[in-house]
């Protein structure tokens, strides 16, 4: 059971199978009407009715049910599953339709499953038993995919691109920008004053930011060596792992699993959030997509099979404890110091945002900032929305949204940098239709038209279709996986 599963999570056709969700995904947001009913329904599309159980397996085939499924995966599951019913009575409404021969053609075609250049049947075959399924279940969701495509084409092929449209789209990246920037960081460093009494006060009234939860789990890797024996992956070592996880599933521990294949021992480790134990001692080995696995183990949930990076490991929970940190604690405090430099410096932004929200800061209004803290102005000449020589692509991509003359504030996520800027001058470039990258931005308008097609097919569908979503359904799948 499980290892097709897992081998199939990294395979050609998972990838395929992800395709086919995404491209309604493109037309389809969460919208339309909710309406009461039998739970059995979940969805329906003028007068078809989709059942909640299909709507279920749907989600389970593409969401980890190893971790907690919050309220917005459902919706966008639904989403998902909305807009690929959707687009399958648009390919059938459009009849649609894809020969035996093309599709033979579209096999022959892919890399995969050719040898020295040519179709290789070994190679298809060797794919299919891999992945643990037949030729049909694969032609079939290819077959889908292609009809998929030429609805996309009907849709958006054929555009003509004409040059303005080619040149805006060359200006946009490429134009030049002389602007002047301060560092707003070294104002608010001046402004930082932090004392032994704030730090204790934030403690007191924050004392639930600082309890620990340690998880105490037992831990084994399973690999072919200790549990078939050999080094490779072979059909053997699934077929075992496939046991493991149908013992796991009628209650079986760990202790029990290692007895039943002479695994060895399992390790025993208590681990937090940060992957230390209770000494703070860091866990090097452990990767982190396994740390969170461990944290989000419980007691309803306490064993499972997990693959991460292609290595497999069977975890146990055996404890959780939650531990209140002393003040006293070094990490305590320069967390807390850290939190109150950081609301210092957002309430800073944030009271400089609204001012220049408001039209309240003007460039008189800039001047005399950098006058009155002392702050240096400095003059940067942008070659591109690509030159990143001096500051940060994403902190450019913002600058490049505003235009001339714009007083704006840029900082990255966690403002760590925060600089106010003033955009003094762009200067628009023309594209030269006989240089070598015209096709390139040919390519980039053609896509900004066709995005704006399908927002027009998007917009087109909800009126077209009559889509009704139970609310009562909905809700009853959101309280099955909480």
């Amino acid at each position: 059971m499980l290892g097709p599963l897992r081998r199939f999570s990294t395979s050609i056709y998972a990838k395929i199978l992800l395709g086919i969700i995404v491209i309604p995904f493109v037309f389809w947001g969460m919208g339309g009407v909710f309406s009461g009913g039998n739970k059995n329904i979940i969805i329906e599309i003028d007068n078809d009715k989709y059942r909640t159980e299909e709507f279920i397996n749907f989600m389970r085939k593409y969401i980890n049910t190893n971790q907690k499924i919050t309220s917005k995966d459902i919706q966008d599951s639904l989403s998902l599953f909305a807009g690929e019913k959707l687009i399958n009575k648009e390919v059938q409404h459009y009849k649609i339709m894809l020969s035996n021969n093309s599709l033979a053609q579209i096999l022959k075609n892919k890399e995969n499953f050719q040898r020295n250049g040519e179709f290789s049947r070994i190679e298809y075959e060797k794919f299919l038993i891999q992945n643990n399924i037949t030729a049909t279940t694969f032609e079939n969701n290819l077959l889908k995919i292609e009809t998929k495509k030429q609805l996309l084409n009907l849709i958006g092929g054929g555009v003509y691109v004409p040059n303005f449209l080619v040149n805006n789209a060359y200006n946009k990246i490429n134009q030049k920008r002389i602007i002047q920037i301060i560092n707003l960081n070294q104002i608010i460093k001046n402004k930082i004053s932090i004392t032994d009494d704030n730090m204790n006060s934030y403690f007191v009234n924050n004392k639930e930011n600082y309890i620990e939860i340690y998880k105490t789990i037992k831990l084994l890797e399973i690999n072919p060596k200790n549990l078939t024996g050999k080094d490779e992956f072979e059909d053997l070592f699934f077929e075992r792992l496939d046991e493991i996880d149908d013992l796991i599933v009628q209650g079986e521990k760990i202790d029990f699993i290692i007895e039943k294949f002479n695994l060895g021992k399992s390790s025993m480790l208590t681990i937090n959030a940060q992957g230390e134990d209770k000494n703070s001692e860091l866990y090097k080995d452990l990767p982190n997509k396994l740390i969170k696995h461990i944290l989000n183990l419980n007691d309803s949930e306490n064993i499972s099979l997990i693959e991460i990076d292609e290595k497999y490991f069977v975890t146990e929970l055996v404890k959780t404890e939650s531990l209140q940190k002393k003040y006293e604690d070094i990490s305590v405090k320069k967390d807390i110091k850290n939190r109150l430099k950081d609301i210092i410096r957002r309430k800073f932004v944030s009271n400089l945002i609204s001012k220049i929200n408001k039209k309240e800061f003007t460039k008189v209004s800039f001047d005399n900032l950098s006058k009155e803290e002392n702050a240096e102005v400095k003059k940067i000449k942008l070659d591109s929305q690509n030159d990143s020589k001096i500051l940060k692509q994403d902190l450019v991509n913002e600058i490049y949204s505003f235009a001339e003359k714009s007083i704006i504030i840029v900082n990255d996520i966690g403002l760590t940098e925060n600089y106010l800027i003033y955009i003094d001058e762009v200067k628009n470039v023309i594209m030269n239709p006989n240089s070598k990258d015209y096709e390139k931005y040919m390519n980039l308008a053609n896509l900004k038209i066709t995005t704006d097609l399908y927002n027009t097919y998007d917009k087109y569908l909800k009126k077209k279709y009559k889509i009704n979503i139970n609310n009562q359904a909905l809700d009853a799948v959101k309280n099955n996986f909480n």
